[in-house]
């Protein structure tokens, strides 16, 4: 059974993340099929742009702890969202954690109903947002980064957008995208292509300049011993030894 669940309709294509059982965490297979999906969207001169979803309560909750990708693989994906020749919008209805909101920063707009919540938990496993920074950061209001990153805390829908993790906000998802659907459909695909290349220069500046190191990073952390026993808590539900 696919992972990522494709429909397409009037040059929109949709990609499901569809393993709500897993609350679509980030495995390696999900992260290659999605990978692959993208890669067809690119090369198919039907789609005009990708709309990036999910089933069930829960966008992504980052990574997969069971079969977590390397992060090697997580940076290719999140660069190949960014640099896909056509605009990649999220449609949030359900909670997004940790590496789920890298998928968010590494699209060009992102928007949610206001049941959506948000979260960087990973200093609560013993790791940081590493990776998930090249797309994130460069879009951030940086006081609330800083906020949100060093204390793990859940924020609604409304604020996520004040603060640039996402686009926009509306009781319903579909009618935030409505007029941004409508608008990829009216422009010329040649067009969106190149204003999505100024767009993302900055971005992709960041990659260029720091995928290694926080990959590199990254990889360290999650073997480290804190990470061992903040995930071993987290699959036991428990709290972590460092809690006071």
């Amino acid at each position: 059974m696919t992972l990522v669940r494709r429909s397409h309709e009037r040059g929109i294509t949709t990609l499901a993340l569809d393993a709500p059982e897993r609350r679509n965490a980030l495995s390696a297979r999900l992260v290659g099929e999605l990978a692959d999906a993208l890669t067809e969207c690119g090369k198919d001169g039907d789609v005009r742009a990708v709309v990036l979803t999910h089933t069930g309560n829960t966008f992504s909750a980052g990574a997969d702890l069971r079969d977590p990708p390397h992060p090697d693989l997580l940076v290719a994906l999140l660069r190949q969202i960014v640099e896909l020749p056509k605009p990649v919008a999220a449609r949030v209805t359900g909670h997004v954690r940790a590496g789920g909101l890298g998928l968010l920063g590494a699209c060009d707009i992102a928007a949610a109903s206001t049941q959506a919540t948000f979260a960087f938990t990973e200093v609560r496993i013993g790791v940081a947002p590493a990776v998930i920074s090249l797309p994130l950061l460069p879009r951030l209001d940086p006081r609330a980064a800083a906020r949100y990153y060093l204390t793990g805390e859940r924020l609604d829908a409304t604020e996520a957008a004040r603060i640039g993790l996402i686009t926009a906000a509306g009781d319903d998802a579909d009618d935030v995208l409505a007029p941004i659907l409508d608008g990829f459909r009216r422009a010329s695909p040649h067009a969106l292509a190149e204003t999505k290349r100024l767009l993302t220069a900055k971005v992709l500046d960041t990659f260029d300049q720091d995928a290694a190191a926080l990959t590199a990073l990254s990889a360290q952390l999650f073997s480290s011993a804190q990470a061992r026993e903040g995930m071993t808590a987290f699959l036991e539900r428990r709290d972590p030894s460092w809690l006071l």
